[in-house]
């Protein structure tokens, strides 16, 4: 046999075990989704969706959920994790924070990977295409995201008609919409005012965002008077609703505030003028300390992670002794693990929302985050999530 024969008979054996490798390897893959392991997870697929880029591989995981190409979950929520806050049920306490699901596109498949509830947006009245990119960036080291995505919204009307048509199709689950304010807006409240409006009939909570730190001038609504004027109005709203029951409305709270401007606030929420159903501690900071690294540190943005674990759950801590346990708190802020859901519960959340830690570890996170927070319940004595509300407050 000669030798050029000798090579394409080498090439044609290499074709064929690459075919077969590649068959075997994707038998593989579909079998450890199917079983949603942890340890492909980790060590296979995601650090694959880890090498791209930031954005792309957030666009490609919201097309994964929103075409369902990830099984259902299997586990069956312990009744411990069920718990009832305001009038809704919740079969467990771990939702997924806003900024994931920006325009209402893979609710269900969110639903049915774990989530307990789901929140979408922030969504602006009118559609803008947020700041210009790279606008998203990977702290590996840290567990953490830097974003500035600035509200990129397809606007009240795309995502209004997707949960429309959810709701018609008899979708139950829990759905959260989060209200931005467009960027070059000449009237803020008037933003909100026509997001309670647009929305109070398809969502069963609505979150009023003026914390982000990514749309210029956001978080100065924050300050007292100018919180006092916006919540007045958009309580006046909700309650003007024709609707049985109307939507509960949320504030969403930076982690940056000063603890006077924090006692501000909560005195503000004690007008029944301005008196919200519930708050959602918090959003991203814009604070960097030394224990950052990586070449992305200094980006301009809102840092969320594992970084963001401690002041989040000291400002709901905080708020839930100001507010003596009165106003139900969501908790956000690098929970990556059961003890980091019960330490916010613990503080005084009754719910808890994650995002990056579903970035880095993927579905078969939300199902261990469960299953550690069962544990916990459970070798503490507590029977149920409400049990366990603020037990760390003093």
């Amino acid at each position: 046999m000669n030798k050029a024969k000798q090579i394409e008979l080498t090439v044609k054996k290499l074709k064929q075990m690459l075919i077969v490798s590649s068959g075997g390897f994707s038998a593989f893959s579909a079998v450890s989704i199917y079983k949603g392991s942890e340890k492909y997870y980790e060590n296979v697929l995601q650090p694959i969706v880890q090498k791209l880029d930031p954005e792309l591989s957030h666009k490609l995981a919201v097309f994964v959920s929103k075409y369902q190409l990830i099984p259902q979950s299997k586990y069956k929520d312990p009744v411990d994790l069920s718990s009832g806050v305001w009038h809704l049920s919740f079969s467990n306490p771990v939702g997924v924070a806003a900024g994931f699901d920006k325009h209402a596109e893979a609710v269900v498949g969110l639903s049915r990977v774990g989530f307990g509830f789901v929140e979408i947006g922030s969504v602006t009245p009118l559609p803008q295409p947020g700041n210009p990119k790279p606008r998203v960036f990977r702290l590996p080291d840290n567990y953490a995201i830097i974003n500035r995505y600035g509200f990129n919204s397809e606007g009240f009307d795309v995502v209004y008609d997707r949960l429309k048509t959810l709701r018609l199709n008899n979708y139950k689950g829990i759905i959260g919409v989060n209200l931005g304010k467009n960027k070059t807006s000449p009237a803020p409240i008037e933003d909100y005012i026509k997001g309670v409006q647009k929305f109070g009939h398809v969502a069963d909570y609505l979150v009023i965002n003026i914390s982000s730190p990514n749309t210029p001038g956001l978080r100065d609504w924050q300050e007292k008077e100018q919180l006092r004027q916006l919540l007045s109005e958009l309580v006046k709203t909700r309650d003007n609703l024709e609707l049985s029951p109307r939507p509960l409305l949320l504030l969403k709270l930076a982690p940056d505030l000063t603890a006077q401007e924090v006692k501000d606030i909560v005195k503000v929420l004690e007008d029944k003028k301005c008196r919200v159903d519930g708050l959602v501690i918090s959003n991203t900071t814009i604070e960097r300390d030394d224990t950052l690294i990586g070449p992305h540190v200094q980006e301009v943005g809102g840092l969320s992670g594992q970084p963001l674990k401690q002041r989040s759950t000291e400002m709901i801590s905080q708020i839930y002794k100001l507010t003596k346990g009165q106003i139900p708190i969501i908790g956000v802020g690098g929970v990556f693990t059961g003890q980091d859901a019960y330490e916010k519960i613990k503080a005084g959340a009754s719910l808890v929302q994650l995002y990056t830690s579903f970035v880095y570890h993927g579905p078969p996170r939300i199902e261990r985050i469960k299953k550690e927070l069962h544990e916990l319940l459970k070798a503490d004595g507590f029977h149920s999530i409400q049990e366990a509300v603020g037990k760390e407050i003093s």
